[in-house]
């Protein structure tokens, strides 16, 4: 019987997840540690990229849940970054702030597309930024690969990147119909970057470079549904991140500022 919502959480570790069964925990990169078993379900079952997991990041776990998961709405969280819902900042356990599925549920009667709150540069465009911390080739060339595939896409690119602000880190809960124009787009997109560019003898953190792209086109596909008409933007609903393990703002600061001004690039999460 197909749910009302599930939203399937990557993760490459055990982890204390969120108890309520709105939530599927998803062990990513399981084909490339196949002697760990975290006790979750594994993206390299059925019809999977689970292999590709060092350089495509969470979006294994996307992709197994658009191919294997049976429900009206699709999400994708990530075991250190969740949907907040009405505990936001509520007490010190910030499990207990994530969105539960009896708050969801009448949010999705109301809107198509759940966000997480965007994420603001100020001082930086998308574009920017990317050239700042990555590598802006990896972006010039998806940008050569959207103008060959979907042509009808490159004015919203160019759009999207001198944006100061964008929705980020691949968190989303869509209608499933909506999931999957967006994966069939966004993986036929990657796969062909892969393609021409493959690992780029990177570190392990920079090659996980096409999780990063993701973050970024996924705001042109978003943009474009909105020129179309196809996504209501009244029918879209932010909400705040929790980050479980809090966040280091003068750290996260200071590395942005060092890799405006200095081209240092970012050598891990924050």
């Amino acid at each position: 019987m197909e749910k009302k919502v599930e939203v399937v959480i990557a993760t490459h570790k055990k982890y204390e997840m969120p108890t309520d069964d709105l939530y599927l925990p998803i062990h990513v990169g399981a084909e490339l540690n196949k002697d760990k078993d975290l006790g979750y379900q594994k993206d390299n079952v059925g019809d999977n990229i689970s292999d590709k997991n060092d350089r495509y990041s969470e979006l294994t776990a996307l992709y197994w849940a658009w191919k294997h998961v049976d429900a009206e709405y699709i999400g994708l969280a990530h075991y250190r970054r969740h949907f907040g819902g009405k505990n936001y900042h509520h007490g010190k356990d910030r499990l207990k702030w994530v969105v539960t599925k009896a708050e969801l549920g009448p949010m999705l009667d109301k809107y198509d597309v759940i966000l997480p709150r965007k994420r603001r540069y100020y001082i930086e465009t998308l574009y920017s930024h990317y050239k700042h911390t990555h590598y802006s080739n990896q972006l010039d060339v998806t940008f050569d690969i959207i103008k060959e595939k979907y042509p009808e896409y490159a004015d919203t690119y160019e759009k999207i990147i001198n944006k100061t602000s964008g929705y980020m880190f691949n968190m989303v809960i869509m209608r499933k119909d909506l999931l999957n124009a967006y994966c069939t787009w966004l993986f036929d997109i990657l796969f062909e970057l892969e393609n021409r560019l493959g690992n780029q003898n990177l570190d392990a953190f920079q090659q996980r470079f096409y999780g990063r792209v993701s973050e970024i086109i996924f705001n042109v596909w978003l943009e474009k549904q909105f020129e179309n008409g196809v996504i209501d933007k009244k029918r879209v609903k932010e909400l705040p991140i929790v980050y479980v393990e809090g966040v280091n703002w003068w750290k996260k600061g200071t590395a942005f500022l060092k890799a405006k001004f200095f081209n240092k690039k970012y050598e891990n999460s924050f």
